[in-house]
């Protein structure tokens, strides 16, 4: 699907069915649906993980009525669609083996945990949780919590690495490469006259007279030529000799930054096989149990004889045993033969053993023992009884023998009853610990164990967040899906940055266009009133406010140009504030303001004498005529206060009429305006 991410409906749709099956449709809406990918995804490149992960967050959402998480930086479908890490794996493979073989029981004081193994084509994985000791000193531990159905949280501290390149897919690769160059370099003839057709490169990894064509994907010399060719190896079957090669490819002797270190120099907590148990699964089981039938408890002798035996058999009468399981049809896979309820024979295999299974057991087998023993330094021999002193392992082995198990400290396993071990089981364990009340309604929420790491940027393990795409990357999507004419190449600029821009004026002009009224008015009152401002200043300087000097025009020079450009009609003339005088017909007029403001006092008054502002407001006869021009220039009556204290007679200005005094008007019985 890297290069067709519109196939991913069609690899969804049979297990969305069979979800559908299983969930009635009254409660799909309240069942979370979960689609986390593993290794395969992580291999692709950011671009085609989102292409990928974009198609499948659609697919679920258009297709099903599960609860889907909305979108966030984790991804376009939240939580319930991403890319999980190999750590991730190994936590929630953990939580599966404790939660199937009881490893959460017990006291808290007295509650011991299983360790996990897990090992697959591209990674290998180990979870456990450290001694006391060992947790006072490391600083890379997760913190794994669940609530238990009571509503008791429980606490563990784990630690959890993955080794890419350490599967057994991967180490077979590196392997091939490096005994191709190791058995070339031992070649005298010249690069040009070897054909890798005429040699046979010895295998001790596969049965012996296998042969089989190889192409060296790791190499230490990939600019030779003729390493990258098909080369021929044959198998000479021996499982001691394999050790020893692939021994090697653990890179035991890494520089190791932070003591004490296992594989490739990853720093690992001191680990007591005396008293920690583990449980492999994945290849662990297939390499134990399909071909030796030693799944179970693990015991390196047997295990060591039975690798020798098939490794040193010949591959035609291999060939010829299989045959002969596939046409018998024997079922099972436990690899045991019983007779009379005896166990006869071990080591016979049922139809679901493949041929690559037994061209690659050998060689799995090998590696399997090393990465063990070698790798994470577990004893070859270990005391059976180990150290039971105590009181947590003897509740996990109670639990764990009523299950037919045991506790031994290595045991490969497949299943616990009818339930499989997986990944997947842990993590629908800890979603359905997050649903449980707490004790305390004031308890942190449950979260996955990698969201819960408070320094995540300077913690190893980074989690997988949903790629942010370019420019470029978004034209490598659209691109393929234009005609020619309009790539890159044919128009001489990018087709993408011009969408976006022709995007980006069509919102603002879709969203300012049903504004424009408002937004042309409140560009002129806030250029009006900027310029009133200005204006009022320049006034207080120069006094004429005070003086009764006639104020200028409200619209200064700045906002002439806005009137051009938005002209708003005919606009009410701003007249200055005069006296009203009724008989003095020829004056000009004024429409009285409909604003109703308090009468202000004048404490330079007479009482009965108000502000000329307050007797205009209130007048609500028709327009008055206004004092002429003429008398403006001659005196002041705007303002009650001026700079030379003196009395203007009224009666020489216009008869006092009994009509229009008020008691709040400016007109006092001695028909003077007083002034200071």
């Amino acid at each position: 699907m890297a290069d067709k991410p519109e196939d991913v409906g069609a690899y969804l749709r049979p297990l969305l069915a069979h979800a559908r099956d299983h969930v009635p449709p009254s409660l799909q809406k309240d069942t979370p649906l979960f689609l986390l990918a593993t290794a395969g995804m992580r291999l692709l490149s950011p671009t085609k993980q989102a292409e990928i992960l974009l198609e499948t967050c659609r697919f679920l959402v258009n297709h099903s009525n599960f609860k889907i998480d909305g979108p966030s930086s984790v991804g376009p479908c939240g939580s319930s669609v991403r890319i999980i890490t190999g750590e991730e794996e190994g936590l929630f493979g953990w939580i599966a083996v404790n939660y199937l073989m009881d490893g959460f029981t017990g006291s808290s004081k007295d509650r011991t945990t299983y360790g996990f193994l897990d090992m697959g084509g591209a990674s290998t994985q180990i979870a456990f949780e450290p001694s006391p000791e060992s947790q006072k000193q490391a600083n890379n531990l997760i913190d794994v919590r669940l609530r238990l159905l009571g509503g008791e949280e429980i606490h563990h501290k784990v630690f959890v690495t993955t080794w890419l390149g350490y599967g057994t897919n991967q180490a077979r690769e590196r392997y091939v490469g490096r005994t191709i160059a190791e058995y070339e370099s031992t070649l005298d003839l010249d690069d040009e006259e070897i054909n890798p057709e005429h040699h046979q490169i010895p295998d001790p990894c596969l049965p012996k007279n296998l042969e089989l064509k190889e192409n060296p994907v790791h190499s230490r010399n990939l600019g030779t030529a003729h390493l990258q060719e098909t080369h021929r190896m044959i198998g000479t079957g021996s499982f001691e000799q394999c050790m020893k090669k692939t021994a090697s490819l653990l890179n035991t002797t890494a520089p190791c930054p932070d003591t004490p270190c296992l594989m490739n120099g990853v720093h690992v907590p001191p680990i007591d096989f005396s008293v920690s148990h583990f449980i492999g699964v994945s290849e662990y089981w297939y390499s134990s149990e399909h071909i030796f039938g030693l799944g179970g408890a693990y015991d390196f002798v047997q295990y060591e004889r039975a690798a020798s035996e098939f490794c040193s058999r010949d591959w035609e009468g291999i060939m010829e045993e299989h045959e002969q399981s596939r046409m018998r049809h024997r079922l099972g896979g436990d690899g045991e033969v019983v007779q009379d309820g005896t166990v006869v024979a071990a080591g016979r295999w049922g139809p679901q053993v493949e041929l690559p299974r037994l061209q690659m057991q050998c060689f799995k087998a090998a590696w399997i023992a090393n990465v063990l023993h070698e790798g994470i330094k577990m004893p070859r021999i270990v005391d059976a009884g180990g150290n039971d002193t105590a009181e947590g392992g003897k509740v996990a082995e109670e639990a764990a023998a009523k299950k037919g198990l045991g506790r031994p400290r290595f045991q490969s396993v497949d299943s616990v009853g009818d339930i499989a071990i997986s990944w997947t089981l842990g993590k629908m364990v800890l979603e359905a610990s997050k649903e449980i009340p707490p004790l305390v309604k004031t308890t942190k929420p449950l979260v996955d164990p990698i969201d819960d790491i408070e320094d995540i940027e300077h913690f190893p393990i980074q989690p997988i967040r949903f790629p942010l795409l370019s420019l470029d990357d978004i034209e490598g999507i659209i691109t393929p899906h234009l005609p020619t004419s309009l790539s890159r190449d044919s128009l001489g600029f990018s087709p993408v940055l011009f969408l976006l821009y022709v995007f980006v004026v069509f919102v603002l002009v879709f969203v300012a266009y049903p504004m424009r009224r408002q937004l042309r008015s409140s560009c002129l009152r806030t250029v009006r009133n900027a310029a009133k401002r200005e204006g009022t200043y320049d006034l207080l300087e120069e006094g004429k406010a005070l003086t009764g000097g006639r104020p200028g025009s409200p619209t200064s020079s700045g906002a002439r140009w806005i009137r051009r450009l938005f002209p708003l009609g005919k606009s009410r003339p701003t007249m200055p504030l005069s006296i009203v005088t009724p008989n003095n017909p020829g004056l000009r007029h004024i429409a009285p303001s409909n604003s109703r403001s308090s009468p202000t006092k004048s404490f330079s008054m007479p009482n009965g004498i108000a502000s000329i502002a307050t007797s205009t407001q209130y007048a609500s006869r028709p327009p008055s005529p206004l004092l002429d021009d003429t008398l403006l220039g001659q005196s002041s009556l705007i303002s009650s206060r001026s700079r030379n204290a003196s009395q203007i007679n009224l009666s020489s200005i216009a008869p006092r009429q009994g009509a229009i005094s008020r008691g709040n008007s400016f007109y006092h019985g001695s028909g003077k305006l007083q002034t200071e």
